[in-house]
């Protein structure tokens, strides 16, 4: 996956060798928080970790932002149903506010429009990714992981393979527990 999003703007899956540039990207989006940077490395080490689902955006041959999609669970009641989670999304502070994140979006959702997976869930502010195709995860009968999420940030966006008998726990993948980077914290 490679799309040019503008003459200077290029949006692709992440190669492994960027990992480094990705993660230091990744963790200044979030003021520095190494919370990110280690859901980064446990996720990269774990079941859950796709290289086909991590997506950099980049600029004059340098990573400027990135959003990764890994595996997650849906307990539903006919079975278990392999989902995908949106976390993190980040852009470099220095060009936020341009337009990447949402070229990220874009491009991701694109990528993943030919994939099995029926679902893709996150916790996020609910009056930014309503225009990327997500709902509140509630209304269409989905419960978070964690009491620690809002139900207004706790969203879904179903695609192609979404069945309606599809509703259930999301299950976070066991990285995000091990790293507290689950909810909000008080």
């Amino acid at each position: 996956m490679s799309e040019r999003m503008s003459d200077d703007l290029l949006v692709r899956t992440m190669r492994p060798d960027e990992f480094d540039s990705m993660r230091t990207v990744s963790v200044a989006a979030f003021g520095g928080d190494e919370h990110i940077g280690r859901l980064l490395d446990v996720l990269r080490a774990s079941w859950a970790w796709d290289d086909e689902l991590s997506f950099v955006a980049e600029r004059g041959g340098e990573v400027v932002g990135h959003v990764l999609y890994s595996h997650a669970w849906l307990d539903a009641t006919e079975r278990l149903v392999d989902v995908l989670l949106l976390s993190p999304i980040g852009v470099r502070p220095d060009v936020q506010r341009a337009g990447i994140g949402s070229a990220l979006m874009h491009a991701s959702a694109e990528a993943l429009a030919t994939r099995d997976e029926p679902l893709v869930f996150l916790e996020g502010h609910p009056s930014y990714y309503p225009r990327f195709g997500f709902v509140r995860g509630s209304t269409l009968g989905f419960s978070a992981p964690s009491v620690r999420i809002p139900d207004a940030a706790f969203m879904v966006r179903p695609l192609r393979r979404y069945e309606p008998w599809m509703r259930g726990a999301l299950v976070y993948p066991d990285a995000f527990w091990r790293t507290d980077t689950v909810g909000l914290r008080a």
